[in-house]
């Protein structure tokens, strides 16, 4: 059995969701297809949310319709037999109703978690209609029955599993399930979501639970690229990487993969395609646990970086400094990326600001500290990447005119790790695409 996700661009247009139908009907593997909600929709009901905990219910309401209209336009174009345009127009009655029920009681976090929920229902239960309606034998498998996380808001994977395999052990005659991808229910029971990483992240799960062939991951993009087509000239896809290559090429900025997705899929060896619904003959991008051949094979950016120094002459020789360091970040639960040391100062990067100032503080009784904001890091990622003198020699040499603030290397054999001004993050990816590739 294969996991197959779509992501919110492939099911955004009714022609969409059909040629998504062909897909998943390409083969006779049963299959679990993962959706996420119509591309737009979560936006739009974060917004209603918003306002809903602002006290404009009177926007909110607006909000709704606007919401409900472009709905009932998509559903006359995806259902074109009567039985099935009944069916769709009593779904959206059904979930529009729950929308325009929340005007009138109290706000709460639990709630925005149930608004958030419904993009996912919809697009999978106007999914089901369609398949009804050519005759493709599919049952809806509801993620909120089998999806939970922990009061840490971590998947747990057995429970998941366990729920899981018996509900497919029920249905096994079943060929094609339909699930949501990104909602969840959290150690209350409640409602909840899984934040980092979404739809992606649940197809992995699933894949981990059912020890599936293979998850694909279906968007609008052919597969990974050696760097970010949205600011470098030119590119070309990645055929090969192992988990470890992509995991780092995620966390450190490849858009089209979050870096959590990664994880269940690599503990339990499940192969992933990087796919293109637009371009389903496209080889897309295999991750596996094998690398395709040593040396490197992309770069990537993450922006919206802060740069915190600590100098302190303390610090020579002392004995717990760094983990007094480290502890202040852990107890505001601010993640590091990168660091460097010397006999006097410690540097570290971190992408959320949120507590800043009160880490700041509490810094300053160990040393001096000086922040640098709107920094990019930038990672170039490779099979053993470090091993190679050649590739090391091309990467500083290609870089000789951008002031880099900091390099980390040695941490992991796959990734070398610059910092740049952002201002100058388009110029480094560009000369790194030109030095490393030959672009």
């Amino acid at each position: 059995m294969k996991v197959m996700k779509f992501g919110g661009t492939s099911v955004g247009k009714p022609q969409r969701m059909q040629e998504v139908a062909k897909l998943i009907t390409a083969d006779s593997e049963p299959k679990i297809v993962v959706l996420s909600a119509v591309s737009g929709t979560t936006n739009s009901l974060v917004e209603i949310g918003n306002l809903l905990a602002s006290g404009d219910r009177s926007t909110a309401k607006q909000k709704i319709d606007a919401l409900e209209a472009q709905y009932q336009q998509f559903v006359s174009e995806l259902a074109t037999t009567e039985t099935a345009l009944s069916a769709a127009k009593d779904i959206l009655k059904e979930h529009f109703e729950f929308l325009n029920i929340i005007l009138k009681i109290s706000y709460s976090e639990a709630l925005s978690k149930d608004i958030l929920a419904q993009g996912e229902l919809l697009s999978t239960k106007l999914f089901s209609v369609y398949l009804n309606q050519k005759g493709i034998n599919h049952m809806l498998l509801p993620a909120l029955d089998f999806m939970s996380i922990d009061n840490n808001n971590e998947p747990q994977v057995p429970q998941i599993k366990t729920k899981i395999q018996a509900i497919l052990q029920q249905n096994a005659s079943t060929p094609l399930f339909i699930t949501q991808g990104f909602i969840c229910r959290n150690a209350k029971g409640e409602v909840d979501n899984l934040k980092r990483g979404g739809s992606d992240y649940s197809a992995s799960l699933i894949a981990a639970a059912i020890n599936a062939s293979v998850c694909e991951i279906w968007t609008d993009i052919s597969g990974m690229h050696n760097n970010d087509p949205r600011v470098v000239n030119k590119t070309i896809p990645i055929e090969q990487l192992s988990f470890d290559e992509a995991a780092e090429l995620a966390y450190f900025g490849a858009k089209i993969l979050h870096p959590a997705s990664i994880w269940p899929a690599q503990q339990y060896n499940i192969p992933v395609k990087l796919l293109n619904t637009m371009e389903p003959q496209a080889k897309g991008t295999l991750i596996s646990e094998q690398a395709a051949s040593q040396g490197v094979k992309a770069v990537a950016a993450k922006d919206g970086i802060t740069a915190v120094k600590i100098k302190s002459s303390r610090m020579l020789l002392a004995y717990g400094f760094l983990r007094k360091v480290f502890e202040i970040f852990e107890k505001h639960r601010t993640s590091i990326d990168m660091i460097t040391t010397s006999e006097v100062a410690v540097s570290v990067t971190i992408d959320d600001n949120s507590a800043l100032p009160q880490i700041i503080k509490e810094l300053e009784v160990l040393g001096t500290v000086e922040i640098e904001k709107d920094q990019t890091i930038i990672s170039v990622v490779g099979n053993e990447l470090a091993k190679s003198n050649e590739t090391l020699q091309k990467l500083f040499t290609s870089v000789q005119t951008v002031p880099v603030t900091m390099v980390s290397y040695g941490g992991s054999p796959h990734n070398v790790s610059l910092l740049v001004p952002s201002s100058f993050k388009q110029q480094t990816l560009q000369l790194l695409n030109s030095g490393l590739f030959g672009l």
